[in-house]
């Protein structure tokens, strides 16, 4: 165990449980590593007590390189900066995301460098399984660092998961060591967090929208993040542009820049925050704002935020939060709804 993990547990067991969000959070963001120890800072998730890069590569996207070769030579130069949070999902590009990430990870060792995580898009027992067997097989690996449950985005999700067998598949994954730790993720209402975390297993790690427009919406960072710091539960930062039609939109509309919304991003009470690289130029981009990232002081934060202020509230920028079209495939025919 080291220090800061020590540190943190301590904290914790003298009573850090009783204070404020605000000080957790504020200890979250003081303990992370400098980039000279690690390549790029790092942050422990949660009561996992693992380190992890404050930047996390984004499955999706990297699915999404055409050049295949470009794909792995991103992944492969992403490790050797200490860009070591490898993100994906079983239904990534059908499953090409998984592929790709496997055979790059499979390369000069790359595996045992990379704590990867994918998510699971079942909610029963028999297609838990499955879904995990995939992903191994895709992966080529003999285990998971972090296996989280996928789009929890309708109200009857957390229940699905307990009643239909879906956390039983989990825990016995974990006991067979093809998981390490469990989790899940959403974007769509805080409050399918909140019902979530409130069921009765101590989750891992939560994954969620952490940008500077959703302070003002349906806020993840207001509602969810303060629970998840009680409980320690490692948090996942996503859609750091606020994501939706088109990438970016933030940038086009307020003026602002990638690096300061990730800044805003990285000085919330996130473990590590999930970024979109499709180019080698995004990757160096992104290496460099993590290596000379400086918390944003509350007056900054507050300043940024009210850049955005007038048009957030209305969730016009984001809409995953208050639309079907942004909920994947899998899930929209797995509660019966149409998909176009």
């Amino acid at each position: 165990m080291d220090h800061n993990e020590s540190s943190r547990r301590q904290f914790m067991k003298s009573g850090g449980a009783r204070l404020s969000a605000a000080a957790l959070a504020s200890q979250i963001i003081a303990e992370t590593t400098s980039a000279a120890e690690t390549g790029i800072p790092q942050r422990t998730l949660g009561r996992t007590g693992q380190k992890v890069a404050v930047l996390c590569l984004g499955g999706w996207h990297i699915g999404a390189v055409k050049d295949h070769k470009e794909a792995i030579r991103i992944m492969h130069a992403a490790v050797d900066e200490g860009l070591t949070f490898f993100d994906n999902a079983w239904d990534y590009h059908d499953g090409h995301s998984e592929e790709i990430m496997g055979t790059a990870l499979q390369q000069d060792n790359k595996r045992a460098k990379v704590f990867l995580m994918t998510k699971n898009c079942n909610r029963d027992y028999a297609g838990s399984m499955k879904h995990l067997e995939d992903s191994l097989r895709r992966l080529k690996t003999d285990h998971l660092d972090l296996w989280q449950f996928h789009e929890m985005v309708y109200d009857n999700d957390p229940d699905w998961v307990f009643d239909k067998g879906g956390l039983k598949a989990a825990l016995e994954a974990r006991k067979q060591g093809k998981v390490r730790f469990i989790g899940f993720t959403g974007h769509k209402d805080p409050s399918i967090h909140l019902k979530m975390l409130a069921k009765p297993y101590p989750w891992d790690s939560a994954q969620m929208p952490v940008n500077v427009v959703d302070h003002y919406y349906r806020s993840f960072q207001q509602q969810v993040i303060p629970v998840c710091l009680k409980k320690n539960v490692g948090v996942i930062g996503m859609k750091g542009l606020a994501g939706g039609h088109p990438q970016g939109r933030l940038i086009e509309k307020f003026g602002l820049t990638a690096v300061d919304c990730y800044r805003y991003c990285l000085s919330q009470a996130v473990s590590t925050q999930v970024v979109g690289i499709t180019s080698m130029a995004q990757l160096k981009e992104d290496v460099a704002l993590a290596r000379s990232f400086k918390p944003m002081t509350a007056a900054e934060q507050q300043a940024f935020r009210d850049k955005v202020k007038d048009e957030a509230g209305d969730g016009r920028h984001e809409l995953f939060k208050s639309s079907k079209t942004y909920d994947g495939p899998y899930h929209r025919r797995q509660h019966g709804f149409e998909v176009g």
